[in-house]
């Protein structure tokens, strides 16, 4: 069984060689204590959640604090494309069942989407705040049930217009909106993200996205395209979407880590 992943702050790890000490505080030492249960000569691995991760024997636990003393450290080289999913909000937590499973199946970068007809509403900076801070924390877990050194990043909530603005002014950006009466086949929309640095996969609602939505995507040069016969749930079309580019993409092929100190 390979082993747990805690996080500690980006660039902690830098600079550290094996024989280092690392120290877990607040709610990772509780979680690796109380939850895990790791006991001292038992592995762990810490990660910056930017793609640096150590590993080693826990060498001690308290209530408060858990160390370990690294005997590896490697790099991870971030998977290209970068995939980014554009996930509506949706009723029933079915949003952040999409950002889960994304999470876990290595989504870089995860918007979330306050369209036409989401339901869910997050109105006003502090509803706004709290709904970005929770799927933060639902990305985080995932990323921890993955084994990932890098923690997608949760973006502020976008309204459809700030929406169009981020992907306009996104640099070589493949938009793919997924709609479920749409003619053009997935496979098509392989072929035109090909060669493009970023793909962003657009998931709509539970009332769907409306035609003027629709429009303005096209508008934008995105590729609307049914994922395939079935139709999918908010929470399944993302993730859906994601295994196929990533398997399709070669970026599943890609070993984890790269040979650091101690390698």
């Amino acid at each position: 069984m390979t082993a747990p992943v805690f996080f500690v702050p980006v660039g902690s790890l830098a600079g550290l060689r094996p024989g280092d000490p690392v120290t877990l505080t607040g709610e990772e030492a509780r979680h690796a204590a109380q939850v895990q249960r790791v006991r001292p000569g038992e592995r762990i691995d810490v990660a910056d959640g930017a793609g640096q991760r150590g590993s080693g024997p826990v060498s001690l636990v308290d209530k408060a604090t858990v160390v370990v003393t690294l005997d590896r450290l490697e790099a991870e080289p971030p998977a290209l494309p970068f995939i980014t999913l554009v996930q509506a909000l949706a009723k029933n937590r079915r949003d952040e069942a999409a950002i889960e499973a994304a999470t876990e199946l290595g989504v870089d970068a995860i918007v979330p989407w306050q369209a036409d007809r989401s339901v869910v509403q997050w109105r006003g900076p502090e509803k706004a705040d709290k709904g970005r801070a929770r799927w933060q924390e639902v990305v985080k877990a995932a990323a921890k049930v993955a084994r990932r050194a890098c923690l997608p990043e949760v973006m502020a909530p976008l309204t459809t217009s700030g929406l169009l603005q981020y992907l306009t002014e996104g640099h070589d950006i493949a938009v793919i909106v997924l709609h479920e009466a749409a003619t053009e086949p997935f496979e098509a929309a392989l072929r035109d993200a090909a060669g493009h640095a970023t793909i962003a996969l657009v998931v709509g609602p539970e009332g769907g996205i409306t035609d003027q939505e629709l429009a303005a995507f096209r508008v934008q040069g995105a590729g609307v395209v049914r994922l395939g016969p079935t139709v999918l749930r908010s929470s399944t079309a993302g993730p859906a979407a994601l295994a196929v580019l990533s398997q399709r993409l070669g970026r599943w092929d890609v070993p984890r880590g790269s040979d650091g100190a101690g390698g």
